[in-house]
C-alpha cells in the first residue's frame, strides 16, 4: 500500500519502476545516510520521501513558489529537505563540485539549451563512484503515439528530430543517451523502460477494476528491464556511475 509521501492510481504506475530501480542505490533506510541532490526537484514528490529514508536531500529548482511547496511538504511529513533556487545552467553556483553522491535529473535534460554541457556539469557534482538517475522522454514512443493521434506529419518529422514533435523539449533515444553519458564521463550501469503500458490504458479502468493499478504495476515492473519493450516506453531511466 502506498505511504503518505506516495502517490496512487495511475500516478503510482508512473513512478514504481523509478524508486524499483533507485531501490539499490538509496535503501530502504538502512545503511549511510547519502548526500541526494534533485535537481530540478519541484515540490519535492520525489525529494521527500528520499529525506524520509534517512538521506541528507537538497532541491535545487528555479521556481520559489516550488520551493516554497517543498518546504510546507518537508514539514508536514517531519523531514528535513533543503531548497535553493537554480536551475542546471547555474548549479555549481548554489552546490559544489564533489558534493553529492546521488543525484536525481528527472525530466530536466528534455528543456535545457546544451544537454551535453548540462551532463558534463552533473558529473562535476557527483562524487567518484556517485551515481546519477537520469529520467527522460523517449523518442521512438512519442512517434508512435503521434501517429496514432493523426499527427503523421509531427511522427514523420520526430524520427530524426529529437526536439520535433509540437511540443516544446527534446526526446531521446537510448543510443544517444549512452553517447552523451560516456561524453561526461558516466558510465551506465542500469536501463528500465518506464511507462510502456501505462498512458495507454484509460483512467477510468484504473479508478473502477479493483486490483488494476497494482496489476499495471507488477506488469511494467515486469517489462521494465527486457530490451524488447524499450521502443515502446514513455520515458527511459538510466543510472549512471561517475
Amino acid at each position: 500500500m502506498p505511504t503518505a509521501n506516495e502517490p496512487t492510481g495511475r500516478g503510482s504506475t508512473r513512478t514504481a519502476v523509478v524508486w524499483s530501480g533507485l531501490e539499490p542505490v538509496l535503501g530502504r533506510g538502512e545503511g549511510e545516510p547519502h548526500d541526494v541532490l534533485d535537481i530540478g526537484g519541484g515540490t519535492g514528490g520525489f525529494a521527500v520521501r528520499v529525506a524520509a529514508l534517512g538521506h541528507r536531500v537538497t532541491v535545487v529548482d528555479p521556481s520559489p513558489d516550488a520551493l516554497a511547496a517543498l518546504d510546507r511538504r518537508a514539514r508536514e511529513h517531519d523531514v528535513a529537505v533543503t531548497g535553493r533556487q537554480g536551475d542546471l545552467s547555474t548549479l555549481l553556483d548554489v552546490v559544489a563540485a564533489d558534493s553529492a553522491d546521488v543525484v536525481l535529473c528527472h525530466g530536466v535534460l528534455e528543456v535545457v539549451d546544451d544537454p551535453a554541457a548540462a551532463l558534463a556539469t552533473i558529473a562535476t557534482v557527483l562524487r567518484p563512484g556517485g551515481v546519477l538517475s537520469l529520467l527522460v522522454a523517449q523518442r521512438h514512443a512519442a512517434v508512435v503515439a503521434r501517429a496514432m493521434a493523426g499527427h503523421f506529419q509531427q511522427a514523420r518529422a520526430m524520427l530524426d528530430d529529437p526536439e520535433a514533435g509540437g511540443r516544446p523539449g527534446r526526446r531521446f533515444t537510448r543510443e544517444e543517451l549512452t553517447g552523451l553519458l560516456a561524453a561526461a564521463g558516466l558510465e551506465p550501469t542500469a536501463v528500465h523502460a518506464i511507462r510502456v503500458f501505462a498512458d495507454l490504458v484509460p483512467g477510468s479502468l484504473l479508478d473502477l477494476e479493483p486490483g488494476a493499478t497494482s496489476a499495471l504495476v507488477e506488469l511494467e515492473q515486469a517489462v521494465a528491464e527486457r530490451p524488447e519493450y524499450l521502443p515502446l516506453a514513455t520515458q527511459v531511466h538510466v543510472l549512471a556511475k561517475r
